[in-house]
This record gives structure tokens, C-alpha cells and sequence, in this order.
């Protein structure tokens, strides 16, 4: 191939030559600049009649960057500028014109070199793709975690809060009841002693019935059981209203019982609701407003239990509590919603206290049976409603000695 007309290198085509890898430096952070640099003094270099040489390594690796890099629609339209300046002016520049063998060897060159781009393209997007899947997995796992750590400390801070709660209802009232025993037998032991024994023997009663709330509430703890309020729930239910008034009967507080409706066997959330609320509104009574009279009144309705407790106005009295921001009407707020029912607490316009409770009930329920031994099966599943692991898992000597006492002046927890 006569090839006269090339130019000897000089110090301009030295430069050029040193130009094309000195620009390749930048490739990673400006491809495309980089590629049209190169191209560019690859486009001198041969315009000027340098003979071929290494000044295409440049250009090749330049090329592969870019279009490994960016977008298809900045790298592969500088294909047919290449391709036309291969077969023209650069090959009239040397004497020979680019033939059909010569064009079509480029043209084939040309496509070998975008199909390795296009390979190098292919498998970097494979790697990000796996990259990017791993970085997503390893944020659902961290998202995950960071859930699980969420739900646990939610339900630890229920179980604390029901453990609260449970630890309010078994002592409170129970607790009110032996103050105002208490003062009782004190203001009458000197002057009517046979009173102020009986008054003594209310107080070992309920300390006792207390104390047996207390071993069983912490048995449940023990035991892991869901629902820590079950395991000591009521002996006596709502539908045993009598007795469960007894205790506070029993303090001296005069309570009057209404009872509408059809009075029906509830589920056990409700009649353990239920009676929390009616105990609870009894021990405001006894601290706040010792001496006066009560009325608790019972609605049985077909999709609802209503109970109202009303008290007079609290008189100046020596063992009144004056103490506020306690629990007990929050405790009841949260028991009602619990079950899907609301209450309300608040003075009367004569300065007594009202409590007012809608429970929702199934449809459906059955009417309550008259068989005592029925009455007592429901209370059963009052004191066996929690996890199997908070019974079946203790021994004869661990559980109740005197599964009678449960049935006594006030078996049930205080609040």
C-alpha cells in the first residue's frame, strides 16, 4: 500500500499520542467528555497525516467506557462519525481510496467494538441488579428487625401496663375496704368491742382473699400466660351481683341493686369487665365519699350491657381520701375499650358521682341459667380463661388450697 503521502511523527503527534491516555485518567468521572476528547484528538491526530497507531487504544478504551457507562443514545451515534472518517477524507489524506474490502473490515471492526460494549454494558447491569436486590434484602431484614424490636417493646409495655392494672384492681380495692374496717374497729374498740371483732374479721377476710389475688396473679406472670389478667379474674361475676356487692355492703356503705332486662349468661371478657368497673366505682365510693349510700343499676339489653353506679354528695368525713390523679377511673376507661364499649365518670349537678359503662354484647347470647352449678362452670371460666400454661402447668400444691374461699364475702381482686 503506498502510504507517501504520511506524515512523520514530530513533537505534534507525540503530543497527540500522550494526549489520548492522559484524558483517559478521567474517564470514570466524565466518560462522555472524555470519549469526545478522545475522539477528538484522535480525529487530529489522523487528520494530520500521522500514520495508524497506538493513538486508537485511546479511542477503543474510551468507547468502552462510556458505553459500558451512560446511555446508548450519547455513545453509539459517534459510530458513523468514526466509520466516515475511516473511509473519508482519512484514506484520500494517504493516496488510496477506501475500497470495498477496506469499508467493510472497518464496518465489521466497528461492530465487534459495539457488540464488546454492549456485552460489558449487559453485565454491568447484571452486577448492579444483584447489587441492588442484596441492598434491599439487607434493608427488609434491617426494616424487619427494627419491626420485631418495635412489636416486642409494644407488647412489653401492654404487659406492663396490664400487670398495672391488674396489681390496681386486686389491691385497691381491697385495700379501701381494710382502711375503712380499720377506722371502724378503732373508734369502736373501746366502747363496743364485740363490733370492732367483727370489724377485725372483715379485714383478716379480705387481706386473705387479697393476698390469694396476689399468688395467683404472680403465678400467671410466672407462667408466661398472654393475657395476664385472666388467670384472676372474678370468682363473681356481674351476674352475681348480690355477692359481689357484699364486701363493700360489709364496710357500712349502703348500696340499693336495680336490675332491667333479661338477665343472660355473658361472654367472660364482659362479665370480668363488668365487674371490675362496678368494684372500682365502689372503691371510689369508700375513699371518697365514705358514708354515703350507692345505687348499682344493671340493663341487660339484646346488643349491650349498661351499668350505671351513682353516689351522693361526699359529706366532710375523717377518712375520706383527699388524694387524686389516681387510677382507677383511667383503669376503667381502658377495661371498657378493651371490649369495644365506652364509659364515663363525672359529678352529678347535686354534687354526687355518676358511672356509666356501655358494654357491647354478642348477639346471640344465651339467657342466664337458673342451675347454681352453672352459675359456678361460668365462674370457673372466669378463673381458668387465661393460657393453659398458667394452670396445667402447675402442680396440686402450687394452685388455690381452698378453691371454696374464692366463693366468700369478696373472693374477687380490688381494684
Amino acid at each position: 500500500m503506498h502510504q507517501s503521502g504520511l506524515r512523520p511523527l514530530d513533537g505534534l503527534g507525540y503530543a497527540l499520542l500522550v494526549a489520548g491516555p492522559v484524558l483517559l485518567l478521567l474517564r470514570r468521572r466524565l466518560p462522555h467528555t472524555v470519549l469526545l476528547g478522545v475522539l477528538a484528538v484522535t480525529a487530529t491526530y489522523l487528520l494530520a497525516g500521522y500514520g495508524y497507531g497506538p493513538i486508537f487504544v485511546s479511542l477503543v478504551i474510551a468507547f468502552l467506557t462510556a458505553a459500558s457507562s451512560g446511555s446508548r443514545w450519547y455513545t453509539y451515534p459517534l459510530v458513523p462519525l468514526g466509520y466516515l472518517l475511516m473511509v473519508w477524507p482519512v484514506p484520500a489524506m494517504r493516496g488510496h481510496g477506501a475500497g470495498g474490502w477496506p469499508a467493510i473490515g472497518i464496518l465489521a471492526w466497528l461492530m465487534v467494538l459495539i457488540a464488546i460494549a454492549e456485552g460489558i454494558r449487559q453485565r454491568r447491569a447484571v452486577l448492579i441488579a444483584r447489587h441492588q436486590r442484596a441492598e434491599a434484602a439487607r434493608r427488609n431484614q434491617e426494616a424487619e428487625r427494627a419491626r420485631e424490636l418495635a412489636e416486642r417493646e409494644q407488647r412489653a409495655t401492654r404487659e406492663r401496663l396490664a400487670i398495672a392494672r391488674e396489681l390496681h384492681d386486686v389491691l385497691a380495692h381491697s385495700l379501701s375496704l381494710i382502711n375503712v374496717q380499720s377506722s371502724v374497729a378503732l373508734e369502736l374498740l373501746d366502747r363496743k368491742p364485740e363490733q370492732a371483732s367483727t370489724a377485725l374479721a372483715a379485714i383478716k377476710e379480705v387481706s386473705r382473699d387479697a393476698l390469694e389475688d396476689v399468688h395467683s396473679l404472680l403465678r400467671s406472670i410466672r407462667a408466661g400466660a398472654e393475657n395476664v389478667a385472666a388467670p384472676i379474674s372474678p370468682a363473681v361475676g356481674i351476674g352475681d351481683l348480690e355477692s359481689l356487692l357484699a364486701p363493700t355492703r360489709a364496710a357500712g356503705t349502703v348500696v340499693h341493686t336495680r336490675v332491667s332486662g333479661t338477665q343472660r349468661r355473658l361472654p367472660v371478657v364482659i362479665e370480668v369487665a363488668a365487674a371490675r368497673i362496678v368494684q372500682e366505682s365502689l372503691t371510689n365510693v369508700l375513699r371518697h365519699a365514705p358514708g354515703t349510700e350507692a345505687t348499682v343499676a344493671v340493663d341487660y339489653s339484646p346488643d349491650e350491657l349498661c351499668i350505671t353506679v351513682d353516689n351522693g354528695a361526699a359529706a366532710n368525713s375523717p377518712h375520706s381520701s383527699t388524694s387524686g390523679g389516681g387510677n382507677g377511673i383511667p383503669g376503667m376507661i381502658e377495661r371498657a375499650h378493651a371490649v369495644g364499649g365506652e364509659l364515663s365518670a363525672g359529678r352529678r349537678p347535686d354534687g354526687g358521682f355518676r358511672v356509666r359503662a356501655r358494654l357491647p354484647v354478642p348477639s346471640g347470647t344465651p339467657a342466664r341459667p337458673e342451675d347454681p352449678a352453672d352459675d359456678a362452670g361460668l365462674r370457673g371460666l372466669a378463673d381458668g380463661g387465661a393460657s393453659s400454661a398458667a394452670t396445667d402447668g402447675l402442680s396440686d400444691d402450687h394452685r388455690d388450697p381452698d378453691p371454696a374461699a374464692r366463693h366468700r364475702a369478696d373472693p374477687s381482686p380490688r381494684q
